[in-house]
């Protein structure tokens, strides 16, 4: 039976999102994976599946590029409104989240971070602010939960850093026990980042919100800036805005690229 799905992106940050309220798609990390593949798929960073919630406007399934399921995804969070056409609540694994539609975008509440080192999750205690590990020559780094575990290194030039070898090698450092997602930041002005994120399970993408979410709350808590920040990630710009105890508010662009029809029974 051929099914409808969109194509879509945040900053470059691409999905194959797929509507399920009127039909149920049975979702395997295989069939996943199959689909995001970019040359014998459709091609994708995550795989979105939009589901019915008995709490909230819609649920969301969030599938990275290797097939594993995980909690949270900023970017495509923002492409639900647009998806749906209304503002939403959404029901994630990672909890409620309020996502508004902005002129080009949208704008989320992506809930209050986590600092617990259990939280994270990490392998033992440890201070997250300024974590007693580090890797190579990178400084210690600081550790959040935005919904998803994120580490957090401040480098005095990110130009100078190998994103794509580290990257890998401190997902799956065993610290990590639900592996982690590697952001490479610099405080380039009083409210502004670059970052470069490694994504658990997908690599190297063109911009990661709840990457962006964990950075500026990391910079806000070390004192290092003030929000709102502006993040700038390879493929645009976001704005964070948080203050300690509250929750975080994500801005930025959410774009609609096509539709399409397929077969999953064929992935």
């Amino acid at each position: 039976m051929m099914s409808r799905f969109s194509k879509m992106h945040g900053l470059g940050n691409d999905f194959v999102v797929i509507d399920a309220r009127q039909a149920p798609v049975a979702m395997t990390q295989a069939r996943a994976r199959a689909i995001a593949d970019r040359h014998a798929g459709i091609g994708c960073d995550q795989l979105i599946v939009i589901g019915e919630s008995d709490d909230a406007d819609v649920s969301m399934q969030i599938f990275n590029a290797d097939g594993s399921e995980v909690e949270a995804c900023g970017n495509a969070t923002r492409c639900v409104p647009l998806f749906v056409g209304r503002d939403v609540l959404i029901r994630t694994k990672a909890g409620l989240l309020d996502a508004r539609g902005v002129d080009g975008g949208a704008s989320v509440d992506m809930g209050a971070p986590r600092f617990d080192w259990d939280a994270i999750p990490l392998g033992l205690p440890m201070d997250t602010l300024t974590m007693s590990a580090s890797w190579e020559d990178l400084p210690a780094p600081a550790a959040v939960n935005v919904g998803n575990p994120h580490v957090i290194f401040f480098v005095e030039d990110l130009d100078t850093v190998d994103c794509e070898r580290l990257g890998p090698l401190i997902e799956h450092d065993p610290l990590f026990p639900a592996r982690v997602n590697v952001n490479f930041a610099q405080v380039v002005g009083p409210q502004h980042l670059r970052l470069i994120v490694w994504e658990r399970g997908a690599g190297l993408t063109r911009a990661c919100g709840t990457g962006a979410c964990a950075t500026a709350v990391a910079a806000i808590r070390r004192k290092l800036m003030a929000g709102p920040v502006t993040v700038s990630l390879p493929g645009g710009d976001l704005e964070i805005d948080w203050a300690p105890g509250g929750t975080i508010r994500m801005t930025g662009p959410a774009t609609h690229v096509f539709d399409g029809e397929a077969d999953w029974d064929r992935f």
